[in-house]
């Protein structure tokens, strides 16, 4: 008997759930904006690293830029090392500006995150093959920031390597963190694996105190493997805040508490989380920081996990570094291990205080209310070998595995607002819920 695996939009409550278009790359390296019944709106030949819809705002008013990833760098090593080049397309699909062929060894190597700013320039996370004295004498994927002028030319500049010593490693995390790049130098995910870079934006912190350490134009930064969020002072390029990487035995650091749910109470130990970012102004929870808590493997030392493997979404204050909102499974009936991702994902924040989920290991892109009832899930039915925006391969590139499988992983969904598209607004569809 053939196995048939349910994909496409398993559920929506059109009452409840906030409408929009969604945007993201399959693992066939393909992006496709689709509408809440599922329906392909557009798509691009292109994967992004995310892939992006921009604000027309910061186009000149044009409906539809997309920011994407637009050529391949050739680096046998993958992961960090893949992207040539990045670029921004219009709607149809017509390049814009591309990057990275100008780059330091010829390739942008961006990965994980990019930004465009309100000045015109784009703030890339890239990669820096290079060596980083604290780490020893072999050459590391060491990460770090561009902000690249239209011109090409690279106007700012932070290296992830100069500043290790303000992360709060402990002894035996250092002990760990060299230990690991001993043995594996060239980790194709590089030796932090810092997964997103944006800066905060106008944020009510800076508007109650101009003195603060949130200020707009900061960096929030997350590394995954070292269980740190960090912001990064754009003038001095200090770390000046931070969660992580440990956390106090009242603050449950020898468990992770997937099945508590009071709120607010201190933040606990977080484990490979993705996309750190600051929710906008405008939006419900507004100056509050929103990311994905992967509980995935991570840490120098790795960190203590639960028993029973489940992700969570946390929305934290950074003022009282307390969790003042939650999502796990168990907040929508289901066992913890029933929402889990332990690497990749993105939680975004929508405008009637919803907040859309991308669950990327398993393809799964939802919508869940405050209170947790899920308002709309989405199964990419989209398969392939790449991961993260590489190219489908056949041959294992993984030292130890020998062989492929294929995946529909998602890294990161978007919910696009109707009018940043030429699409307008759909017409409703007739009926109520799709079962």
């Amino acid at each position: 008997m053939a196995f048939v695996r349910l994909t496409g939009v398993t559920h929506y409550e059109p009452d409840s759930a906030h409408d929009s278009y969604i945007l993201f790359s399959g693992a066939d390296s393909i992006t496709r904006l689709i509408d809440m019944h599922g329906v392909v709106r557009h798509q691009w030949p292109y994967a992004g690293v995310p892939p992006r819809i921009l604000d027309p705002a910061l186009t000149g008013g044009r409906l539809g830029d997309l920011g994407v990833q637009l050529s391949l760098s050739g680096d046998p090593r993958g992961g960090i090392y893949a992207n040539g080049t990045v670029g921004q397309l219009n709607w149809d699909g017509e390049q814009v500006w591309e990057w990275g062929a100008q780059a330091p060894g010829g390739a942008a190597r961006q990965n994980h995150d990019w930004e465009l700013l309100d000045n015109g320039n784009r703030l890339l996370l890239v990669t820096i093959p290079r060596v980083v004295p604290l780490l020893g004498p072999a050459v590391v994927g060491d990460q770090g920031l561009y902000e690249i002028a239209p011109d090409g030319s690279i106007v700012w500049e932070w290296r992830a390597g100069d500043h290790l010593d303000e992360l709060g490693f402990s002894e035996a995390g250092w002990n760990a963190l060299r230990e690991t790049v001993a043995r594996d130098p060239d980790d194709p995910w590089g030796v932090l694996e810092i997964n997103s870079a944006k800066t905060l934006g106008p944020n009510r912190w800076h508007r109650a105190d101009p003195g603060t350490v949130f200020q707009p134009d900061n960096i929030l930064i997350s590394s995954r493997k070292a269980n740190v969020i960090a912001l990064i002072d754009k003038t001095t390029k200090s770390i000046v805040w931070k969660l992580g990487p440990y956390f106090t035995a009242e603050a449950g650091a020898q468990h992770q508490r997937i099945n508590a749910h009071k709120v607010p109470r201190p933040l606990d130990q977080i484990s490979g989380q993705h996309n750190p970012h600051l929710i906008a102004d405008g939006l419900p929870g507004a100056g509050n920081i929103l990311v994905f808590d992967n509980q995935g493997g991570a840490g120098f030392p790795p960190a203590p996990l639960g028993i029973y493997a489940g992700s969570r979404v946390l929305e934290i204050d950074p003022s009282t570094e307390q969790i003042v909102w939650q999502y796990t499974a168990e907040d929508s009936g289901l066992p913890s291990w029933t929402f889990f991702s332990s690497f990749v994902s993105n939680a975004q924040r929508l405008p009637n205080g919803n907040t859309l989920i991308t669950e990327g290991m398993n393809g799964r892109i939802f919508q869940v209310t405050p209170d947790g009832q899920v308002v709309w899930e989405y199964l990419s039915p989209y398969e392939g070998h790449g991961v993260a925006g590489e190219p489908e391969v056949h041959e294992p590139r993984v030292p130890g595995v020998d062989r492929l499988s294929r995946t529909r992983l998602v890294y990161r969904a978007q919910a696009v607002p109707f009018d940043w598209v030429p699409l307008g607004t759909p017409v409703a569809h007739s009926g109520g819920r799709i079962p």
